[in-house]
C-alpha cells in the first residue's frame, strides 16, 4: 500500500488525459487561453498504462480519468479498455462535461467504465452559455446517451456560484430525481487567476442544504466511491445529495487520492505545489522496480492540507492543467 507521511492510504489517482476542453467554463479557463501542453509532452498511451500498472501493484484501486476534457482525446475508449484489464484496478471511472458522450457512452461503457461525474451548472440554456461557452443541448443529449448505455451512478456536479446559479439549486434536485442521477454540490476553489476572479461568487454549502431542508427532508446516505463528498438523502427518493466543501469544511484529513497530469506530473495537493514528474524518468527508460520506488517517493511529498483560506492566490495552475 501507498502510505502518506500522515498516515492516510493513497488508492485514489485521478488521471489527466488531456488540459484541453471544449468548453470555457469562466472559473476554470480564461476566453482565449491557448497555452496548452505541447502535444509531444503528453503521456502516451503505452506510458499511461505502464503508470498505471504500477501503481495497482502498489495497491491503487480506483482511477478516474479526467481532463481537462477527456473525450477531447482521440481513441479514449480503447485506452480505457486497457486500463479496465489491469491487476488491482477495480474502478474505473470518467469525469467529462458530456458535450461529446453521446457518441462516446457505448464506447466507454463496453470499454469498462461504470461510473461516470457529469459537470452540469446549469439548467437554463442561456446561462449554461453564459458560464461555459458551450450549448446546453449537447450535455443533456450526452446525458441522456450515458443513462441508456447503463451507467450507474451518473452523478451530477453543480459548482454553485453566488449570483450566478444559486437560485436553481432546488430545480437541480428535481432533475436528478426525475432521471435517477446523484447530485453533488461543490464550493468554488481559487485554482489560477480563473479561480481566484470566481471566490466573489463563492457560497457556503451549509447555506444550500439549509435551503433544501425548507422543502425536502434531508437523511443520512451513504455513496460508493473515493471522493470527498459527504452524502444526505432525499426522503422518499433515490436521490443522494454530495455536498464536496473544500473551503468551509475542508476534508483534508481523509484525503485518499492524487493527480497525474497529461505531461507525467504527479500532483500531491490541489491547494499545494507539491509535485514530482514522472515523465523524463519514464523517457530516460526507468526500470519497473525504480518506477515504483519512484511513486513511493512522491507519495512522501504529499502535504498534510491545502492553504486555499491562508494562501488563496499560491496556486497559479489552473485545474484543467491539473486534472479533476
Amino acid at each position: 500500500m501507498l502510505i502518506d507521511p500522515f498516515g492516510r492510504s493513497i488508492d485514489y489517482l485521478r488521471l489527466s488525459v488531456t488540459d484541453r476542453c471544449d468548453l470555457r467554463c469562466f472559473y476554470c479557463l480564461p476566453k482565449g487561453f491557448k497555452n496548452f501542453e505541447e502535444p509531444e509532452h503528453w503521456l502516451t498511451f503505452d506510458e499511461i498504462e505502464r503508470v498505471i500498472r504500477a501503481f495497482g501493484a502498489l495497491g491503487t484501486r480506483r482511477v478516474r480519468i479526467t481532463g481537462g476534457e477527456p473525450l477531447v482525446r482521440k481513441n479514449l475508449p480503447a485506452l480505457a479498455a486497457r486500463l479496465q484489464k489491469l491487476p488491482g484496478i477495480d474502478d474505473l471511472s470518467l469525469s467529462t462535461n458530456a458535450v461529446k458522450l453521446a457518441r462516446h457512452a457505448e464506447d466507454l461503457h463496453n470499454a469498462g467504465v461504470r461510473r461516470l461525474n457529469i459537470s452540469l451548472d446549469s439548467l437554463d440554456a442561456k446561462r449554461f452559455q453564459q458560464i461555459t461557452g458551450g450549448k446546453l443541448q449537447k450535455v443533456l443529449d450526452g446525458l441522456m446517451a450515458a443513462k441508456a448505455a447503463g451507467f450507474s451512478p451518473i452523478k451530477i456536479n453543480m459548482v454553485v456560484m453566488k449570483g450566478v446559479n444559486e437560485d436553481e439549486v432546488e430545480a437541480m434536485v428535481d432533475f436528478c430525481i426525475e432521471h435517477g442521477f446523484t447530485l453533488r454540490f461543490i464550493e468554488t476553489m481559487p485554482m489560477g487567476s480563473t479561480g481566484r476572479e470566481a471566490v466573489d461568487h463563492y457560497v457556503d454549502l451549509h447555506t444550500v442544504r439549509k435551503k433544501l431542508e425548507q422543502r425536502f427532508e434531508l437523511i443520512p446516505g451513504v455513496m460508493p466511491g473515493g471522493g470527498p463528498a459527504r452524502y444526505l438523502q432525499v426522503a422518499g427518493t433515490d436521490l443522494r445529495i454530495g455536498f464536496i466543501t473544500p473551503i468551509s469544511q475542508h476534508f483534508c484529513e481523509t484525503c485518499n487520492r492524487v493527480r497525474l497530469s497529461v505531461d507525467g506530473t504527479l500532483y500531491l495537493c490541489l491547494g499545494q505545489k507539491n509535485k514530482f514528474e514522472l515523465r523524463p524518468l519514464l523517457r530516460a527508460g526507468i526500470s519497473d522496480t525504480k518506477l515504483a520506488a519512484a511513486i513511493r517517493h512522491a507519495i512522501t511529498l504529499k502535504p498534510k492540507r491545502h492553504e486555499f483560506n491562508e494562501k488563496p492566490s499560491q496556486i497559479v495552475r489552473f485545474m484543467s492543467a491539473t486534472g479533476g
